[in-house]
């Protein structure tokens, strides 16, 4: 199991009405002997997810194209856009509870496929500890904790087999330092750049750190190039974090807030956050977390009166669900839902998020999907045309439909003095830096 207790991530969010804040081969497969390819002088085509080429230490490898995963296609003139959900994990890990597996059998069996956002330090194992060294802190620091033997076979058997089934391997950085004193609000961008490379190298580097391990099969990917977004510890720290990644070859982060409409770009990355949902019987919006919506019941004690579990539980899936219907009947806006591997409160959470899993992911025009293909899909867009969508307010669906809504689109807007007639506005770019959320 993963090493030490696990700190309570997620964060105390402040906001006007928040409370509280498969397995692969070693070798490429070989032409069988004899055989129309064999006589051909044609290779055998290898099967898919063998290794190409081993990587580094062995810990990682090139295995090609990702399997199972949906080439983005631009919308037609009057289409209507399909309504993504994404699902996804911080601190991603496999421990005693096994909920790591769990949730993938759960996307297997519902058409759900998720991003897994994998804290580095429980690829490193406690022993090594002192080969982290966060910024600001000393070596061996962390404020969650380390892997052992067992909880970083059991981890990488875990993302090994996530990533051939089509989901997406993110970070969540390493050691989870939040606050004033030396948390990740106060890095630098360079301190910023220290923590991602040192979370790619324990990923990168899992078998050389655990030499016990090194007969396992490597991870089917290249981790310098899967890795494209994340989302901070406590979701601090973006301003300076976005500024790092975007010099790292990042594409997204979702550690920002903001309301349920269409997503933009800043300072080059998609800023894909988390959202306000309903909080049910409550007269205030929370973030789509399990964390927040626990720190709405039971403050931030994680196993508050076990009276009141499935009721909490039942709230926030009613609350995720309230955020579905609103978007897919409105303006059909990505809905982002973040979660933990945790039993807080009786393990409540966990059965909420499976039973939102199962009603909106086999709906009509649903693609529950992780953030790369969401990111994929958003880059195939006509940037107008996102700009056009990110007008509508949340859950509000176009007045006289969808087809004649993108068939129109925007307005020309009115020719200043001494300009050509019905040239369009800067502010409807999708690169667009300002906060609407």
């Amino acid at each position: 199991m993963i090493a030490a207790t696990k700190k309570i991530a997620g964060g105390l969010v402040a906001t006007a009405l928040v409370l509280g804040a498969a397995g692969c081969s070693s070798e490429p497969v070989k032409p069988a002997p004899g055989g129309q390819d064999a006589r051909k002088g044609a290779a055998a085509p290898e099967a898919p997810g063998s290794v190409k080429r081993l990587i580094g230490d062995g810990s990682t490898a090139y295995t090609g194209l990702q399997p199972n995963v949906v080439k983005p296609q631009r919308m037609k003139p009057g289409e209507k856009p399909p309504q993504f959900v994404v699902f996804s994990w911080d601190g991603a890990g496999e421990d005693s509870q096994k909920l790591f597996s769990h949730f993938r059998e759960v996307g297997k069996e519902h058409n759900a496929r998720m991003t897994y956002f994998l804290s580095g330090v429980y690829m490193l194992p406690e022993e090594k500890a002192s080969l982290y060294t966060a910024p600001q802190h000393s070596p061996g620091r962390s404020d969650i904790g380390f892997g052992d033997l067992q909880g970083i076979k059991d981890t990488a058997t875990q993302v090994r087999a996530a990533w051939q089934e089509g989901n997406e391997i993110g970070t969540h950085f390493n050691g989870h330092f939040c606050g004033p004193e030396g948390g990740v609000g106060t890095w630098s961008v360079e301190e910023w750049k220290s923590e991602i490379n040192q979370a790619k190298s324990f990923v990168k580097n899992w078998k050389t750190n655990t030499p016990a391990l090194k007969g396992l099969e490597p991870l089917p990917f290249d981790y310098d190039k899967e890795l494209i977004g994340a989302r901070t510890p406590c979701l601090e720290g973006q301003k300076n974090f976005m500024l790092a990644a975007k010099d790292m070859g990042f594409r997204y982060d979702s550690s920002g807030i903001s309301k349920q409409i269409w997503p933009k770009k800043t300072d080059g990355l998609w800023d894909l956050p988390l959202q306000l949902v309903p909080m049910p019987g409550r007269a205030f919006d929370t973030l789509s977390m399990d964390y927040n919506y626990m720190v709405n019941q039971s403050g931030t004690t994680t196993q508050g009166d076990p009276s009141q579990h499935a009721y909490w539980g039942e709230q926030m899936r009613d609350g995720l669900q309230k955020a579905f219907d609103r978007v897919y009947q409105g303006n059909r806006a990505p809905l982002i839902i973040g979660n933990h591997f945790e039993s807080w409160n009786g393990g409540t959470y966990m059965k909420a998020v499976e039973d939102s899993i199962k009603s909106m992911c086999t709906q009509k025009e649903v693609r529950c999907v992780p953030f790369r293909e969401l990111a994929d899909w958003l880059d195939a867009q006509d940037p107008k045309t996102l700009a056009w969508m990110r007008g509508l307010d949340v859950g509000e669906a176009p007045k006289d439909g969808w087809d004649k809504f993108l068939t129109a689109g925007p307005p020309a807007a009115p020719a200043a003095p001494g300009s050509p007639a019905g040239v369009k506005p800067a502010a409807e770019s999708a690169e667009s830096g300002s906060d609407e959320g």
